[in-house]
Protein backbone atom coordinates (compact mmCIF):
# COMPACT_ATOMS: atom_id res chain seq x y z
CA UNK A 1 0.00 0.00 0.00
CA UNK A 2 1.29 3.07 -1.03
CA UNK A 3 0.80 6.11 1.71
CA UNK A 4 -0.08 9.97 -0.12
CA UNK A 5 -0.06 12.62 1.98
CA UNK A 6 -1.76 15.86 1.18
CA UNK A 7 -1.34 19.08 3.22
CA UNK A 8 -5.15 19.63 3.97
CA UNK A 9 -8.57 18.48 3.46
CA UNK A 10 -8.64 20.33 0.37
CA UNK A 11 -5.29 20.17 -0.98
CA UNK A 12 -6.24 19.81 -4.75
CA UNK A 13 -3.06 20.87 -6.33
CA UNK A 14 -0.90 17.99 -4.46
CA UNK A 15 -3.33 15.40 -5.50
CA UNK A 16 -3.16 15.98 -9.03
CA UNK A 17 0.63 16.52 -8.66
CA UNK A 18 0.66 13.12 -7.14
CA UNK A 19 -1.93 11.41 -8.96
CA UNK A 20 0.18 12.39 -11.73
CA UNK A 21 3.01 11.00 -10.53
CA UNK A 22 1.54 7.88 -9.59
CA UNK A 23 -0.64 7.26 -13.05
CA UNK A 24 2.99 7.87 -14.94
CA UNK A 25 3.87 4.89 -12.82
CA UNK A 26 0.62 2.70 -13.53
CA UNK A 27 -0.39 2.47 -9.83
CA UNK A 28 -3.70 0.85 -9.38
CA UNK A 29 -6.40 2.49 -7.56
CA UNK A 30 -6.50 0.22 -4.94
CA UNK A 31 -2.85 0.46 -3.86
CA UNK A 32 -2.82 4.09 -2.73
CA UNK A 33 -4.05 5.34 0.95
CA UNK A 34 -4.42 9.56 0.30
CA UNK A 35 -4.44 10.81 4.04
CA UNK A 36 -5.58 14.52 4.90
CA UNK A 37 -5.85 14.06 8.34
CA UNK A 38 -2.74 14.45 10.52
CA UNK A 39 -4.06 11.78 13.05
CA UNK A 40 -4.29 9.17 10.19
CA UNK A 41 -0.71 9.92 9.28
CA UNK A 42 0.89 9.06 12.71
CA UNK A 43 -1.31 5.97 12.75
CA UNK A 44 1.31 3.36 13.72
CA UNK A 45 4.27 5.85 12.88
CA UNK A 46 3.50 5.05 9.11
CA UNK A 47 5.80 7.43 6.83
CA UNK A 48 4.24 7.99 3.15
CA UNK A 49 5.84 6.42 0.40
CA UNK A 50 8.23 7.42 -1.73
CA UNK A 51 6.70 8.67 -5.05
CA UNK A 52 7.75 7.52 -8.71
CA UNK A 53 9.35 10.99 -10.62
CA UNK A 54 7.96 9.70 -14.14
CA UNK A 55 5.78 12.21 -15.50
CA UNK A 56 2.95 11.50 -18.39
CA UNK A 57 0.72 13.29 -20.61
CA UNK A 58 -2.62 12.40 -18.45
CA UNK A 59 -5.18 12.43 -21.40
CA UNK A 60 -8.89 13.49 -19.65
CA UNK A 61 -11.45 15.66 -20.73
CA UNK A 62 -10.67 19.32 -19.04
CA UNK A 63 -14.36 19.66 -17.67
CA UNK A 64 -12.94 16.44 -15.58
CA UNK A 65 -10.79 19.17 -13.83
CA UNK A 66 -13.29 21.41 -12.87
CA UNK A 67 -15.36 18.82 -11.22
CA UNK A 68 -12.94 17.23 -9.45
CA UNK A 69 -11.62 20.40 -8.12
CA UNK A 70 -14.99 20.84 -6.97
CA UNK A 71 -15.96 17.32 -5.36
CA UNK A 72 -12.23 17.71 -3.63
CA UNK A 73 -14.18 20.13 -1.20
CA UNK A 74 -16.72 17.31 -0.36
CA UNK A 75 -16.90 15.79 3.25
CA UNK A 76 -16.88 12.77 1.94
CA UNK A 77 -13.67 10.80 3.35
CA UNK A 78 -12.97 8.91 0.40
CA UNK A 79 -13.30 11.80 -1.96
CA UNK A 80 -9.59 11.49 -3.41
CA UNK A 81 -9.35 7.93 -3.47
CA UNK A 82 -12.82 7.97 -5.73
CA UNK A 83 -10.91 10.73 -7.98
CA UNK A 84 -7.93 8.76 -8.70
CA UNK A 85 -9.59 6.18 -9.34
CA UNK A 86 -12.15 7.96 -12.26
CA UNK A 87 -8.86 9.77 -13.15
CA UNK A 88 -7.27 6.47 -13.67
CA UNK A 89 -10.62 5.02 -16.04
CA UNK A 90 -10.88 8.28 -17.83
CA UNK A 91 -6.98 7.53 -18.82
CA UNK A 92 -7.40 4.39 -19.65
CA UNK A 93 -10.61 4.76 -21.77
CA UNK A 94 -12.50 3.02 -19.66
CA UNK A 95 -15.30 5.17 -18.81
CA UNK A 96 -16.30 8.43 -20.07
CA UNK A 97 -17.60 11.56 -18.69
CA UNK A 98 -21.00 11.50 -20.70
CA UNK A 99 -21.89 7.94 -19.55
CA UNK A 100 -24.18 9.14 -17.27
CA UNK A 101 -24.91 5.54 -15.51
CA UNK A 102 -21.73 4.86 -14.69
CA UNK A 103 -21.64 4.74 -11.35
CA UNK A 104 -18.15 6.86 -10.72
CA UNK A 105 -19.49 9.52 -12.61
CA UNK A 106 -23.11 9.46 -11.09
CA UNK A 107 -20.85 9.81 -7.72
CA UNK A 108 -18.63 13.21 -9.03
CA UNK A 109 -21.63 15.16 -10.25
CA UNK A 110 -23.66 14.12 -6.97
CA UNK A 111 -20.56 15.47 -5.17
CA UNK A 112 -19.98 18.58 -7.52
CA UNK A 113 -23.45 19.15 -7.00
CA UNK A 114 -23.74 19.43 -3.29
CA UNK A 115 -20.60 21.37 -3.25
CA UNK A 116 -22.13 23.92 -5.81
CA UNK A 117 -25.27 24.10 -3.59
CA UNK A 118 -23.40 24.54 -0.63
CA UNK A 119 -21.61 27.37 -2.18
CA UNK A 120 -24.65 28.89 -3.05
CA UNK A 121 -26.17 28.64 -0.11
CA UNK A 122 -23.02 30.60 1.52
CA UNK A 123 -23.05 33.42 -1.00
CA UNK A 124 -27.18 33.86 0.25
CA UNK A 125 -27.11 33.41 3.82
CA UNK A 126 -23.91 34.85 5.15
CA UNK A 127 -24.82 38.25 7.38
CA UNK A 128 -22.44 40.73 8.04
CA UNK A 129 -22.77 42.64 11.61
CA UNK A 130 -20.33 45.56 12.47
CA UNK A 131 -17.87 43.90 14.90
CA UNK A 132 -15.59 46.29 16.07
CA UNK A 133 -12.85 48.33 14.47
CA UNK A 134 -9.64 46.76 12.51
CA UNK A 135 -5.68 47.99 12.55
CA UNK A 136 -6.35 50.43 10.50
CA UNK A 137 -9.10 52.65 11.47
CA UNK A 138 -12.17 51.24 9.97
CA UNK A 139 -14.77 49.65 10.75
CA UNK A 140 -15.03 45.97 10.78
CA UNK A 141 -18.13 43.32 10.07
CA UNK A 142 -18.28 39.69 10.91
CA UNK A 143 -20.29 36.90 9.85
CA UNK A 144 -20.63 33.15 10.98
CA UNK A 145 -21.48 30.33 8.18
CA UNK A 146 -21.91 26.64 9.42
CA UNK A 147 -21.28 24.94 5.77
CA UNK A 148 -22.07 21.64 4.85
CA UNK A 149 -18.45 20.89 2.90
CA UNK A 150 -14.76 22.26 2.60
CA UNK A 151 -16.04 25.61 0.72
CA UNK A 152 -14.60 27.94 1.93
CA UNK A 153 -11.36 28.59 -0.47
CA UNK A 154 -14.04 28.11 -2.96
CA UNK A 155 -17.17 30.34 -1.89
CA UNK A 156 -14.67 33.40 -0.22
CA UNK A 157 -13.63 35.52 -3.00
CA UNK A 158 -16.59 36.41 -3.81
CA UNK A 159 -17.43 38.37 -0.93
CA UNK A 160 -13.69 39.89 -1.88
CA UNK A 161 -15.11 41.05 -5.30
CA UNK A 162 -18.50 41.97 -3.85
CA UNK A 163 -17.05 44.30 -0.65
CA UNK A 164 -13.63 45.48 -1.77
CA UNK A 165 -13.79 48.74 0.23
CA UNK A 166 -14.94 46.69 3.60
CA UNK A 167 -12.79 45.28 6.16
CA UNK A 168 -14.69 41.70 6.88
CA UNK A 169 -13.62 38.17 8.38
CA UNK A 170 -15.88 35.38 7.89
CA UNK A 171 -15.91 32.49 10.74
CA UNK A 172 -16.63 28.72 10.53
CA UNK A 173 -16.01 25.75 12.28
CA UNK A 174 -12.89 25.11 10.21
CA UNK A 175 -11.59 28.48 8.78
CA UNK A 176 -11.65 31.82 9.33
CA UNK A 177 -11.13 34.09 6.32
CA UNK A 178 -10.06 37.64 7.41
CA UNK A 179 -10.11 40.72 4.53
CA UNK A 180 -8.39 43.25 5.78
CA UNK A 181 -6.80 46.26 3.58
CA UNK A 182 -7.54 44.50 0.63
CA UNK A 183 -5.60 41.38 1.63
CA UNK A 184 -7.68 37.85 1.98
CA UNK A 185 -5.75 35.59 4.72
CA UNK A 186 -6.91 32.06 6.15
CA UNK A 187 -6.61 30.67 10.02
CA UNK A 188 -8.21 28.55 11.78
CA UNK A 189 -12.00 27.96 12.45
CA UNK A 190 -13.66 29.50 15.33
CA UNK A 191 -17.16 29.72 17.20
CA UNK A 192 -20.43 31.73 16.88
CA UNK A 193 -19.66 33.75 20.42
CA UNK A 194 -16.79 35.48 18.55
CA UNK A 195 -19.50 37.27 16.95
CA UNK A 196 -22.16 40.04 17.76
CA UNK A 197 -25.24 38.32 17.62
CA UNK A 198 -27.16 41.26 16.74
CA UNK A 199 -26.58 45.31 14.89
CA UNK A 200 -28.67 48.42 13.94
CA UNK A 201 -29.12 46.92 10.73
CA UNK A 202 -30.75 44.01 11.80
CA UNK A 203 -34.29 45.94 11.39
CA UNK A 204 -33.87 47.12 8.08
CA UNK A 205 -33.68 43.45 7.24
CA UNK A 206 -36.77 42.53 8.53
CA UNK A 207 -38.64 45.25 7.43
CA UNK A 208 -37.25 44.72 3.67
CA UNK A 209 -37.68 41.04 3.67
CA UNK A 210 -41.48 41.67 5.04
CA UNK A 211 -42.22 44.31 2.78
CA UNK A 212 -41.31 41.93 -0.16
CA UNK A 213 -42.78 38.34 1.09
CA UNK A 214 -45.66 38.04 -1.17
CA UNK A 215 -48.27 36.01 0.54
CA UNK A 216 -50.47 35.11 -2.54
CA UNK A 217 -47.46 32.68 -3.83
CA UNK A 218 -46.60 31.18 -0.92
CA UNK A 219 -44.89 28.27 -1.37
CA UNK A 220 -44.08 26.78 2.26
CA UNK A 221 -42.25 23.46 1.04
CA UNK A 222 -40.08 25.30 -1.97
CA UNK A 223 -39.57 28.29 0.71
CA UNK A 224 -37.86 25.30 3.22
CA UNK A 225 -35.97 24.14 0.30
CA UNK A 226 -34.22 27.14 -0.90
CA UNK A 227 -33.93 28.01 2.86
CA UNK A 228 -33.42 25.18 4.72
CA UNK A 229 -34.25 25.77 8.45
CA UNK A 230 -30.87 25.13 9.89
CA UNK A 231 -30.08 28.42 8.96
CA UNK A 232 -32.52 30.57 10.06
CA UNK A 233 -30.77 31.15 13.52
CA UNK A 234 -28.04 33.46 11.75
CA UNK A 235 -31.12 35.27 9.29
CA UNK A 236 -32.48 38.20 11.03
CA UNK A 237 -35.43 38.69 8.79
CA UNK A 238 -35.91 34.53 9.55
CA UNK A 239 -37.42 35.59 13.08
CA UNK A 240 -40.94 37.00 10.76
CA UNK A 241 -41.01 33.61 9.11
CA UNK A 242 -43.39 31.57 11.02
CA UNK A 243 -45.68 34.50 11.71
CA UNK A 244 -45.57 35.66 7.86
CA UNK A 245 -47.01 31.75 7.04
CA UNK A 246 -49.45 31.92 9.69
CA UNK A 247 -51.08 35.27 8.77
CA UNK A 248 -50.67 34.44 4.70
CA UNK A 249 -54.05 33.24 4.20
CA UNK A 250 -55.60 36.17 5.45
CA UNK A 251 -53.28 38.78 3.87
CA UNK A 252 -53.86 37.01 0.23
CA UNK A 253 -57.64 37.48 0.49
CA UNK A 254 -57.13 41.04 1.81
CA UNK A 255 -54.67 41.71 -1.61
CA UNK A 256 -57.29 40.32 -3.98
CA UNK A 257 -59.91 42.41 -2.24
CA UNK A 258 -57.84 45.34 -3.23
CA UNK A 259 -57.06 44.57 -6.81
CA UNK A 260 -56.41 47.41 -9.23
CA UNK A 261 -59.47 47.93 -11.29
CA UNK A 262 -58.99 48.65 -14.98
CA UNK A 263 -57.07 51.84 -15.76
CA UNK A 264 -59.21 53.87 -18.46
CA UNK A 265 -62.61 54.66 -16.50
CA UNK A 266 -64.48 54.98 -20.02
CA UNK A 267 -64.02 50.72 -19.58
CA UNK A 268 -65.98 50.91 -16.63
CA UNK A 269 -68.92 53.15 -17.91
CA UNK A 270 -69.17 51.06 -21.54
CA UNK A 271 -68.91 47.81 -18.99
CA UNK A 272 -72.27 49.30 -17.19
CA UNK A 273 -74.08 50.83 -20.04
CA UNK A 274 -73.59 46.48 -21.28
CA UNK A 275 -75.18 45.45 -18.32
CA UNK A 276 -78.10 47.64 -18.51
CA UNK A 277 -79.06 46.98 -22.26
CA UNK A 278 -81.46 43.96 -22.58
CA UNK A 279 -80.36 41.27 -24.76
CA UNK A 280 -82.47 41.19 -27.70
CA UNK A 281 -83.53 37.63 -29.34
CA UNK A 282 -83.54 38.34 -32.92
CA UNK A 283 -82.83 35.64 -35.82
CA UNK A 284 -79.17 35.82 -36.49
CA UNK A 285 -79.86 35.94 -40.85
CA UNK A 286 -78.27 39.20 -41.60
CA UNK A 287 -74.44 40.08 -40.48
CA UNK A 288 -75.64 43.32 -38.53
CA UNK A 289 -77.77 40.91 -36.72
CA UNK A 290 -74.53 38.77 -35.83
CA UNK A 291 -72.87 42.12 -34.77
CA UNK A 292 -76.12 42.97 -32.64
CA UNK A 293 -76.13 39.65 -30.63
CA UNK A 294 -72.75 39.74 -30.01
CA UNK A 295 -72.64 42.71 -27.78
CA UNK A 296 -73.73 40.66 -25.28
CA UNK A 297 -71.83 37.51 -25.62
CA UNK A 298 -71.19 35.55 -22.46
CA UNK A 299 -70.33 32.40 -24.40
CA UNK A 300 -67.00 32.53 -22.04
CA UNK A 301 -65.16 34.51 -18.93
CA UNK A 302 -63.66 37.30 -20.94
CA UNK A 303 -67.01 38.98 -21.07
CA UNK A 304 -67.03 39.74 -17.68
CA UNK A 305 -63.93 42.07 -17.83
CA UNK A 306 -64.08 43.95 -21.16
CA UNK A 307 -65.14 46.99 -21.79
CA UNK A 308 -67.59 45.09 -24.99
CA UNK A 309 -67.23 42.96 -27.70
CA UNK A 310 -65.35 43.62 -30.79
CA UNK A 311 -66.30 41.76 -34.07
CA UNK A 312 -65.43 42.50 -37.50
CA UNK A 313 -65.01 45.87 -39.84
CA UNK A 314 -65.37 46.13 -43.40
CA UNK A 315 -67.40 45.56 -46.76
CA UNK A 316 -69.18 42.31 -46.21
CA UNK A 317 -68.39 42.08 -50.12
CA UNK A 318 -64.83 41.79 -49.18
CA UNK A 319 -62.67 38.97 -50.92
CA UNK A 320 -59.76 39.14 -47.99
CA UNK A 321 -60.36 38.20 -44.18
CA UNK A 322 -57.76 39.43 -42.08
CA UNK A 323 -57.92 37.41 -38.80
CA UNK A 324 -56.10 38.75 -36.15
CA UNK A 325 -55.59 37.29 -32.26
CA UNK A 326 -58.11 39.66 -30.25
CA UNK A 327 -58.83 43.30 -29.27
CA UNK A 328 -56.23 45.38 -27.44
CA UNK A 329 -56.56 48.02 -24.78
CA UNK A 330 -57.67 50.55 -27.18
CA UNK A 331 -59.73 48.60 -29.80
CA UNK A 332 -62.01 47.48 -26.50
CA UNK A 333 -62.31 50.74 -25.26
CA UNK A 334 -63.71 52.57 -29.11
CA UNK A 335 -65.21 48.65 -30.02
CA UNK A 336 -62.90 48.83 -33.49
CA UNK A 337 -60.85 46.32 -34.40
CA UNK A 338 -56.96 47.02 -35.46
CA UNK A 339 -57.10 50.51 -34.61
CA UNK A 340 -53.70 50.44 -31.80
CA UNK A 341 -50.47 50.47 -32.42
CA UNK A 342 -50.37 46.94 -34.23
CA UNK A 343 -53.20 48.30 -35.95
CA UNK A 344 -51.41 51.41 -37.27
CA UNK A 345 -48.42 49.35 -38.40
CA UNK A 346 -50.79 46.90 -40.08
CA UNK A 347 -52.44 49.66 -42.06
CA UNK A 348 -48.81 50.89 -43.46
CA UNK A 349 -47.77 47.28 -44.39
CA UNK A 350 -50.92 47.02 -46.11
CA UNK A 351 -50.35 50.31 -47.83
CA UNK A 352 -46.80 48.66 -48.72
CA UNK A 353 -48.10 46.14 -50.63
CA UNK A 354 -50.94 47.58 -52.30
CA UNK A 355 -53.67 46.31 -50.17
CA UNK A 356 -56.38 48.81 -49.33
CA UNK A 357 -57.89 48.48 -45.87
CA UNK A 358 -61.47 49.86 -46.87
CA UNK A 359 -61.78 46.65 -48.96
CA UNK A 360 -60.94 44.38 -46.46
CA UNK A 361 -62.58 42.98 -43.75
CA UNK A 362 -60.38 42.99 -40.99
CA UNK A 363 -61.54 40.96 -37.06
CA UNK A 364 -60.00 38.82 -34.40
CA UNK A 365 -60.35 35.11 -33.16
CA UNK A 366 -61.32 36.31 -29.63
CA UNK A 367 -63.43 39.04 -29.89
CA UNK A 368 -63.51 40.36 -25.91
CA UNK A 369 -59.55 41.85 -24.45
CA UNK A 370 -58.48 39.64 -22.14
CA UNK A 371 -55.81 41.54 -19.43
CA UNK A 372 -54.24 41.03 -16.42
CA UNK A 373 -54.39 44.27 -14.57
CA UNK A 374 -50.69 45.80 -13.67
CA UNK A 375 -50.87 48.91 -11.57
CA UNK A 376 -53.18 51.74 -13.45
CA UNK A 377 -52.66 49.24 -16.87
CA UNK A 378 -53.99 46.32 -18.64
CA UNK A 379 -51.43 43.88 -20.00
CA UNK A 380 -52.34 41.97 -22.82
CA UNK A 381 -52.85 38.11 -21.97
CA UNK A 382 -52.69 35.27 -24.59
CA UNK A 383 -56.08 33.28 -24.81
CA UNK A 384 -56.22 29.70 -24.15
CA UNK A 385 -57.89 27.12 -26.28
CA UNK A 386 -61.23 27.02 -24.49
CA UNK A 387 -61.39 30.72 -25.60
CA UNK A 388 -60.38 30.45 -28.54
CA UNK A 389 -63.26 27.50 -29.20
CA UNK A 390 -65.59 29.28 -27.80
CA UNK A 391 -65.26 32.70 -29.69
CA UNK A 392 -64.97 30.53 -33.33
CA UNK A 393 -68.61 30.80 -33.48
CA UNK A 394 -68.59 34.15 -34.27
CA UNK A 395 -66.12 33.96 -36.96
CA UNK A 396 -67.63 31.36 -38.36
CA UNK A 397 -70.51 33.85 -38.16
CA UNK A 398 -68.34 36.23 -39.83
CA UNK A 399 -67.00 33.72 -42.85
CA UNK A 400 -70.90 32.72 -43.53
CA UNK A 401 -72.01 36.03 -44.29
CA UNK A 402 -68.69 37.78 -45.73
CA UNK A 403 -68.19 34.36 -47.52
CA UNK A 404 -64.11 35.71 -48.53
CA UNK A 405 -62.21 34.21 -51.04
CA UNK A 406 -58.75 34.56 -49.47
CA UNK A 407 -58.13 34.46 -45.17
CA UNK A 408 -55.09 35.50 -43.83
CA UNK A 409 -54.94 34.30 -40.39
CA UNK A 410 -52.23 35.98 -38.59
CA UNK A 411 -50.21 34.58 -35.34
CA UNK A 412 -51.27 31.03 -33.99
CA UNK A 413 -54.70 32.21 -31.85
CA UNK A 414 -55.94 33.40 -35.36
CA UNK A 415 -54.82 30.01 -37.32
CA UNK A 416 -56.25 27.84 -34.46
CA UNK A 417 -59.76 30.19 -34.81
CA UNK A 418 -59.74 29.31 -38.54
CA UNK A 419 -59.11 25.70 -38.84
CA UNK A 420 -60.34 24.67 -35.45
CA UNK A 421 -57.03 23.15 -34.13
CA UNK A 422 -53.97 23.51 -33.03
CA UNK A 423 -51.28 24.22 -35.74
CA UNK A 424 -47.29 25.48 -35.59
CA UNK A 425 -47.32 28.97 -37.21
CA UNK A 426 -44.06 27.58 -39.29
CA UNK A 427 -45.37 24.93 -41.08
CA UNK A 428 -48.12 27.24 -42.41
CA UNK A 429 -46.39 30.15 -43.28
CA UNK A 430 -45.31 30.94 -46.80
CA UNK A 431 -47.82 28.28 -48.15
CA UNK A 432 -51.54 28.19 -49.17
CA UNK A 433 -54.33 25.85 -48.34
CA UNK A 434 -57.65 25.56 -49.60
CA UNK A 435 -59.63 25.33 -46.19
CA UNK A 436 -62.77 25.20 -48.55
CA UNK A 437 -64.35 24.79 -51.92
CA UNK A 438 -63.26 28.37 -53.53
CA UNK A 439 -61.62 29.78 -49.75
CA UNK A 440 -57.80 29.79 -49.33
CA UNK A 441 -55.52 30.11 -46.23
CA UNK A 442 -52.51 32.32 -45.76
CA UNK A 443 -50.61 33.03 -42.56
CA UNK A 444 -48.07 34.85 -41.07
CA UNK A 445 -47.31 36.38 -37.43
CA UNK A 446 -49.46 38.98 -35.97
CA UNK A 447 -47.92 43.11 -36.23
CA UNK A 448 -47.53 43.14 -32.46
CA UNK A 449 -45.20 40.23 -32.38
CA UNK A 450 -42.91 42.62 -34.76
CA UNK A 451 -43.73 45.68 -31.87
CA UNK A 452 -42.29 43.92 -29.41
CA UNK A 453 -38.86 42.50 -30.97
CA UNK A 454 -36.47 44.47 -29.02
CA UNK A 455 -33.12 43.96 -31.53
CA UNK A 456 -33.80 46.69 -34.45
CA UNK A 457 -32.16 44.57 -36.78
CA UNK A 458 -34.25 41.50 -36.31
CA UNK A 459 -37.45 44.06 -35.91
CA UNK A 460 -36.57 45.13 -39.77
CA UNK A 461 -35.94 41.70 -41.05
CA UNK A 462 -39.56 40.48 -39.76
CA UNK A 463 -41.16 43.33 -40.86
CA UNK A 464 -39.90 42.57 -44.28
CA UNK A 465 -40.83 39.02 -43.95
CA UNK A 466 -44.19 40.34 -42.76
CA UNK A 467 -44.63 42.73 -45.84
CA UNK A 468 -43.65 39.96 -48.47
CA UNK A 469 -46.43 37.78 -46.83
CA UNK A 470 -48.80 40.61 -47.48
CA UNK A 471 -47.37 41.11 -51.02
CA UNK A 472 -47.89 37.11 -51.95
CA UNK A 473 -51.51 37.62 -50.42
CA UNK A 474 -52.10 40.98 -52.61
CA UNK A 475 -50.84 39.01 -55.75
CA UNK A 476 -53.29 36.08 -55.05
CA UNK A 477 -56.39 38.50 -54.49
CA UNK A 478 -54.90 40.04 -57.75
CA UNK A 479 -55.42 36.70 -59.79
CA UNK A 480 -58.52 36.08 -58.08
CA UNK A 481 -59.90 39.37 -59.44
CA UNK A 482 -58.42 38.57 -62.83
CA UNK A 483 -59.70 35.34 -63.38
CA UNK A 484 -63.70 36.35 -62.16
CA UNK A 485 -63.34 39.14 -64.71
Amino acid sequence: MIAVDLKSETDFASWRTRARSLLAADIQPGMIAWRTNPADRDLFGEQPSPLPERDIKVRVPRQFLTLAERAACHRDDERFARLYRLLYRLHHRDCALSDKSDPDIIWLEKRDKAVRRDIHKMHAFVRFRASGVSEFGREQFGAWFEPDNYIEELAVPFFVRRFPNMDWLIVTPRRTARYVDGELTYTDGGARDQLPAEDAVEDQWRTYFASIFNPARLKTKAMTAEMPKRYWKNLPEAQLIPSLIASSTTRAREMQAAAPQPANPRAATIMRQRELTAPQAEPLNTLAAVNAAARTCTRCDLCRHASQTVLGEGPQSARLMIVGEQPGDQEDIAGRPFIGPAGKLLDQSLAHSGIERSTTYLTNAVKHFKFTPRGKRRIHSKPNAGEINQCRWWLNLEREFVQPEIILAMGATALRGVLGRAGRLTDYRGQTLEIAKGVTLLTTVHPAYLLRLPDADRREQELARFRADLAQTAMLLEERTRASG
